[in-house]
Formats: structure tokens, C-alpha cells, sequence
């Protein structure tokens, strides 16, 4: 399997940091022998202004390819509307080597490795949670987070030592976390929350609207 990334802020394919982890990751080695089956590295372009969380890889999605939300049903909805506002070159095609490339964006996940049932433990979120600190100071010219979830809303959080309780999860909420950089919440595009309708397509697209025209604004009419 191809490996999309290198950089210091990636896990290495081995990580141990969490048993529970690491054993389901070696059980779905021996299942799944095609499958990439590793810590999943960030993909996009880390000199953009713009990252996005998500929660995990998924079994079949992200742990399959290699590639955060690639082969998922909430990789067709992101990619979609990453597309629609500009962040992305060439067209997603749910396979790693699309061809597909980001442009001022990132993609990452608060947990790097497949977790049972999709669900991973607080323990295991701040034991990935250094991986992300560390992408954020390797991204010198970030601008604008955006956390798909209250999981990934969380680890932000922390991952900068602020009280969460200064800053509770909520769709569309956006929040100015240091002079420059501004944070923005959305329901995570999952296939159970597109089919309830807990999100919705033009929900996702108002928050990303916002994304757009923030970093489309010259700085000096921001302050």
C-alpha cells in the first residue's frame, strides 16, 4: 500500500501508543491483508490556511485506502463540497491514487487508527492527541479549523489548553480561539447523520460558506 504522507506529525505505521488499538489493528491485518491497516496520515497541503478534523478511520473507509475519508459514505459528502468551494483539484474517486489534490486544506482525524465499532476510548483520543498538537505547529500558515464532530471538537480543544467549557460543541458555532485562528463546528458527515437528517447537505454547505468567505477576506478587514 502506497504511503501518502511523512511528516513528523503522522503516527509511524507500528504506533503502540494504544494496546486496544494496536491489537484490533493486527487482527484486521490478518482479516483484511489488502487492506492499508495502519495509523492513517494526514492528506491535503499543509502550507493551506484551512484544516479539518474528523473522528477516525473507518473500517472499510479510510483503514481500506489510506487516505482520510476516502471510500466511505462521508468522503462523498466532504470531498463534494470541497470541491463546490474551491479547495480541491481534479475529481474524487474513492480510490487513493484519483489523482485528487487539496489546495489550501488539510484532512486529519483526532484518532489516527481504526477503533472498534468506531468508537474510540478518552484515553486513546489523548494518546493520538500529540499528533495533532504537532500538526498544528507544522501548519505556519493556518488560518481556520473546522471539527466534524463533538470528538474531534474535544481533542481541538485541549490540544490548545483551553476549557472546553468555554467552548461547547454546536453545529455552525464558530469560535476566534487566538487572534489568528478561527474555529468552526459541524455535525460530522456520517451516513447516519445525512439519512436522519441531523445534517443535511445545504447545512454543510453554509458552514463551509462561512470557511470561504473568512479566508477570502483580506486581513486588514478582518481586525
Amino acid at each position: 500500500m502506497m504511503t501518502l504522507n511523512n511528516q513528523a506529525s503522522d503516527p509511524p505505521p507500528t504506533c503502540t501508543r494504544c494496546e486496544r488499538l494496536a491489537i484490533f489493528r493486527k487482527k484486521n491485518q490478518e482479516l483484511y491483508p489488502d487492506f492499508f491497516n495502519a495509523p492513517v496520515p494526514s492528506f491535503g497541503d499543509m502550507s493551506g490556511r484551512f484544516l479539518i478534523v474528523g473522528l477516525a478511520p473507518g473500517l472499510k473507509g479510510a483503514n481500506r485506502t489510506g487516505r482520510p475519508f476516502t471510500g466511505d459514505y462521508a468522503g462523498d459528502l466532504l470531498y463534494e463540497t470541497l470541491e463546490r468551494f474551491g479547495f480541491s483539484n481534479g475529481k474524487y474517486d474513492v480510490r487513493v491514487d484519483d489523482g485528487l489534490k487539496l489546495q489550501d486544506c488539510l484532512i486529519t482525524n483526532a484518532v489516527r487508527c481504526l477503533p472498534p465499532e468506531n468508537k474510540p476510548k478518552g484515553e486513546e483520543i489523548r494518546q493520538c492527541r500529540p499528533y495533532l498538537i504537532d500538526l498544528l505547529a507544522a501548519m505556519p500558515n493556518l488560518k481556520v479549523v473546522l471539527a466534524l464532530g463533538r470528538v474531534a471538537h474535544e481533542s481541538f480543544i485541549s490540544s490548545l489548553d483551553l476549557k472546553r467549557s468555554a467552548y461547547p460543541f454546536g453545529h455552525g458555532a464558530r469560535y476566534s480561539v487566538r487572534d489568528d485562528l478561527t474555529f468552526f463546528d459541524s455535525y460530522h458527515c456520517s451516513r447516519y447523520n445525512t439519512n436522519t437528517r441531523r445534517l443535511t447537505p445545504q447545512m454543510f454547505y453554509d458552514v463551509f460558506s462561512q470557511i470561504r468567505r473568512l479566508l477570502d477576506t483580506p486581513e486588514r478587514m478582518q481586525n
